[in-house]
């Protein structure tokens, strides 16, 4: 009889328990929906007021989701803030780091930002929008072997774009490789035309 009243406790424990949680995600889902109306209506402030009293610090969807709706409030410090707690909960995910990257990219956190960007290439070595934009800062860097490295990969899987040959280009130019600089600008004029900055370049490999 006592095994059986015991077993009964762990069953009516297990039920409520489930019956708060359920509860408690029907409440978070209405706060979002909410969220999300005020965001549509470029209300930030109520968006972030809709979800904020339903904080904690374990949720990697209650940060991320803050850390976008701070960031359209052009508040960057907390929304990276906020993201940057994201990326810690989750440090698998590819869209918490492109989403830590947009306010460090405003606060001007340069050598964060490439960090975010390196982690993504870690985790993924052929996405072309992580390659390309730490390709840029390792050319403003005046780091052109680097620069090189990021921006074949984009022309490897896309030869025909003009951001990546275009870039690639004016890499390997300034590293003094004009025979290989050639052939990505003249691509780079065939996608845009008389495109000055291409032209420029390959007008310094004659």
């Amino acid at each position: 009889m006592e095994v059986l009243k015991r077993l009964l406790f762990i069953f009516l424990l297990a039920t409520s328990v489930s019956l708060a949680s359920a509860q408690s995600n029907a409440v978070l889902q209405k706060a979002f929906h909410n969220s999300y109306t005020d965001e549509a209506g470029k209300n930030y402030s109520a968006a972030i007021t809709d979800i904020s009293p339903y904080y904690t610090e374990a949720s990697y969807e209650i940060n991320i989701r803050l850390g976008w709706l701070y960031y359209l409030n052009k508040n960057y410090s907390v929304s990276e803030q906020y993201y940057h707690k994201a990326v810690n909960l989750r440090p698998g995910s590819i869209e918490a780091k492109f989403g830590y990257v947009q306010p460090l990219a405003l606060l001007q956190n340069w050598d964060n930002v490439l960090e975010q960007y390196l982690a993504i290439i870690k985790l993924a070595p052929q996405n072309t929008q992580a390659n390309y934009w730490a390709g840029v800062i390792y050319y403003n860097r005046k780091q052109y072997p680097a620069a090189i490295k990021c921006f074949k990969i984009v022309v490897d899987l896309y030869p025909f774009d003009y951001d990546g040959n275009h870039m690639l280009g004016w890499a390997l130019l300034m590293s003094g490789n004009k025979t290989g600089a050639k052939p990505c600008f003249e691509t780079a004029l065939v996608i845009k035309p008389g495109d000055e900055s291409s032209t420029d370049g390959l007008n310094r490999c004659k």
